[in-house]
């Protein structure tokens, strides 16, 4: 059996990083990389994957990746699916296995289906996330962006500062002085 792990939200300037494991009973057709789906048949992709699959899905929330780091919470995630799916070959979308010994495969998502149903149910939950978080701070437009780093996304910060979603260890490339100025 293969377990697909793969991540959304890891270069958001806001909001969680989530991370998916998961071992498909039967195979599903449809399945890809989550980013060239769109919102409606991800949804439906969801659905047939939580019922034909044996998953785990894990959050980061931003205060945790500003004090752990990004690397340190994917290794802890790596940990978490290894020790959960340890019946299985276990492959991560990436190059890098943060020192677990788990394989990694660039571009998985586009080439192993539980990777690709990792991505659809790490996408989905982080982005029902999100969507929620929008009704809280309406003037950010999460529901838009997902907290990712979008000139709307930008502007808001710039217009009312972070809040209690934002990543505060990120900082924008243009807000960082140059060494030639």
């Amino acid at each position: 059996m293969i377990c697909g792990i793969d991540e959304a939200g890891r270069g958001a300037l806001a909001g969680p990083m989530v991370v998916a494991g998961c071992v498909l009973f039967d195979k599903i057709d449809g399945l890809m990389d989550s980013k060239k789906l769109s919102e409606k048949k991800r949804e439906i992709l969801y659905s047939k994957i939580t019922q034909n699959s044996r998953y785990l899905i894990t959050y980061f929330s931003n205060k945790e990746i500003d004090t752990m780091g990004l690397s340190a919470c994917l290794r802890l995630a790596l940990l978490c699916f290894k020790r959960y799916f340890n019946d299985c070959e276990i492959i991560f979308d990436g190059n890098t296995d943060y020192q677990t010994k788990i394989k990694t495969l660039i571009k998985a998502d586009s080439k192993i289906d539980e990777v690709s149903a990792a991505s659809i149910l790490a996408k989905v939950s982080r982005d029902r996330l999100m969507n929620a978080y929008d009704t809280i701070y309406p003037k950010y437009g999460y529901k838009t962006h997902k907290g990712y780093g979008t000139k709307a996304h930008i502007n808001a910060i710039r217009l009312y500062g972070l809040n209690q979603l934002s990543r505060n260890s990120f900082k924008l490339k243009q807000d960082e002085k140059s060494l030639f100025i």
